[in-house]
C-alpha cells in the first residue's frame, strides 16, 4: 500500500479489526519509508460496477460518490454517521446483487432516495431536489408537500 504522505510502496500493518458493522477491515498502516501512520479500509466486493450516465457514457461506480452524495444531503441533520454508512453499504450490495454489472445512474438516484425516504425526510427531500432537477419554488413545495402528506400517513 502506497504511503499517502511520501508515496513509499511499502507499509505495515499495525492493527486490523472489522468496523462496526463488520462490513470492512479497518487497518492502521506503518509507512516503511517515512514511519507516518494511516488508515485503510478493505471492503468485500462482489463484482466491479459500472454506472451508465444519460449521456451514453459509462464510468466505474464508485462507492465514495455515494457517501459523498448521501452525507451532503444528510449535513447538519441529527443522523449518526454510522447509519449513513450503513445505507451506502446497503446501497452497495443492492446494485451487486441485481445481476448486471452496468446499472443505470436513475436506478442508483432511486435507491438512494428509498434509503433515505426511511432515514430522514429532510435528506430525503434534500436530495431529491438535486435529483429530480427542481426548477422553481413550485416544485419543490409540490415535492414536500407530498413528503408532508405520507409522513402523516
Amino acid at each position: 500500500m502506497r504511503c499517502p504522505f511520501c508515496g513509499h510502496e511499502d507499509s505495515q500493518v499495525k492493527d486490523s479489526r472489522p468496523t462496526e458493522d463488520g462490513a470492512a477491515i479497518r487497518r492502521r498502516r506503518q509507512c516503511e519509508g517515512c514511519a507516518a501512520r494511516f488508515t485503510t479500509f478493505e471492503r468485500i466486493q462482489l463484482r466491479d460496477l459500472f454506472v451508465l450516465k444519460s449521456e451514453d457514457r459509462r464510468e466505474p461506480f464508485e462507492r465514495e460518490k455515494l457517501m459523498r452524495s448521501v452525507s451532503i444531503a444528510c449535513r447538519k441533520r441529527p443522523i449518526d454517521a454510522m447509519r449513513i454508512e450503513k445505507l451506502v453499504t446497503s446501497i452497495q450490495r443492492q446494485l451487486e446483487t441485481l445481476g448486471d454489472s452496468d446499472i443505470p445512474s436513475q436506478r442508483i438516484g432511486e435507491l438512494v432516495m428509498d434509503g433515505l425516504k426511511e432515514l430522514d425526510s429532510v435528506a430525503y427531500i434534500r436530495f431529491a431536489s438535486v435529483y429530480k432537477d427542481f426548477r422553481e419554488a413550485r416544485d419543490f413545495e409540490e415535492f414536500a408537500g407530498n413528503v408532508a402528506e405520507v409522513g402523516k400517513g
